[in-house]
């Protein structure tokens, strides 16, 4: 009997965090109306994403670039990420489109033949890293004309540091896995002497179209697996993370929220300044908001830059943390399921929690460092 009435409480209490300042009506408007934003604007994009990167992957695989740049980025790879030389094409794949995309290429059998089997759930963490990356690169880019001298600049040190970040945060996860599952175990793929033989008897058309259909097909299994994941986490880290509309008022709308997380950072902003050196508190915003969306956090940018509260240095340190982070909270759990590694959940979310605020750390002291002997 203890068990369900803690469940209705635990509920209750949950839901009366957003009720007492939202009201009833306007929490429960601003729930589906964000679930609903989120399905049509984030999961379809990121479906059509996996879709590409899925086609494009299956065609890399099926004429063997994907053991050519194993062979040839595996001195690299190895040493700086503990990952196979072809994780370099999920680097790739998520950093013009976002983290999901790696999944499509996690779900082509051949492509997971180059890893071990604890180095697959560390995909997550390698390809979140780099999620968003263009977009981040060319948004904060944009902001130019508004900063002056230096954003260039700020820019490459962020993305260094994102570098940086991922490599902290796939080291760790490997770390974990490795224990749980040793460093010796195989990926077990299904029947690929078949597959071979098959692939043997086809023509190099019929191979391409193939190819592309079968990796296609498996970029959609994958926006359709990460639909709960993304509807009920990313709903209640943004409820969590937004305020009020413009005039301060609840209205039901999609993306308003408690604010929560903004003000709890905002009481460890003396330990936030010296080791990110955000120009103002309200740079804390960006790289919280980035925990549930990097494009929400690009929108802060915007703001604290027009009104004079960000300047390079911050530009730096948010391009690293949005492509690190670029919404792990909200897609980590969804892609864990995907890959059938739900049980590492926690342990991905710590080690990328790590890895963001390293990578943030990094760009900060690397543009500081660069702008003395520049």
């Amino acid at each position: 009997m203890a068990e369900p009435v803690i469940t209705i409480v635990l509920i209750i209490g949950f839901f009366a965090v957003f009720a007492v300042p939202m009201g009833i009506a306007n929490m429960m408007n601003t729930l589906m109306n964000t679930a609903f934003d989120l399905l049509m604007n984030t999961v379809f994009y990121i479906m059509a994403i996996a879709v590409i990167a899925g086609a494009l992957s299956g065609l890399m695989t099926e004429f063997g670039v994907c053991a050519l740049l194993n062979r040839l980025l595996s001195p690299l790879m190895k040493p700086l990420f503990g990952m196979p030389g072809v994780a370099a094409l999920g680097i790739v794949t998520t950093y013009i489109s976002d983290n999901p995309a790696i999944l499509a290429l996690a779900e082509d059998k051949r492509y997971c033949s180059y890893f071990k089997a604890y180095q697959i759930p560390a995909l997550t963490n390698l390809g979140t890293s780099f999620g968003m990356g263009l977009i981040v690169t060319t948004f904060m880019l944009g902001l130019s004309g508004m900063l002056g001298k230096g954003a260039s600049l700020a820019v490459l040190c962020g993305n260094l540091g994102a570098v940086a970040g991922s490599i902290v945060s796939t080291r760790l996860m490997l770390q974990f896995t490795a224990k749980a599952l040793g460093k010796e175990a195989a990926v077990v793929l299904e029947a690929p002497e078949a597959e071979q033989k098959a692939k043997e008897q086809k023509g190099g058309m019929l191979r391409v179209i193939d190819a592309l259909m079968h990796g296609g097909k498996a970029g959609v299994e994958v926006g359709l697996a990460i639909i709960p994941g993304v509807l009920v986490f990313c709903t209640i880290v943004m409820m969590l993370t937004n305020g009020a509309s413009a005039d301060g008022t609840y209205t039901g709308a999609a993306y308003e929220g408690i604010a929560l997380l903004p003000k709890l950072a905002a009481r460890f902003q003396g330990i936030l300044k010296p080791l990110f050196g955000f120009t103002s508190a309200e740079g804390i915003a960006v790289p919280i908001t980035a925990l549930g969306a990097a494009g929400a956090a690009m929108g802060v940018v915007s703001k604290l830059v027009s009104v004079g509260m960000a300047g390079c240095v911050d530009i730096a340190v948010f391009t690293a943390m949005c492509m690190c982070w670029s919404g792990y909270l909200s897609t980590h759990v969804s892609m864990m399921d995907v890959l059938g590694c739900s049980r590492f959940t926690g342990k991905a979310i710590l080690s990328h929690t790590v890895g963001g605020l390293f990578a943030g750390i990094f760009a900060h002291w690397l543009f500081v460092l660069l702008q003395m002997i520049f």
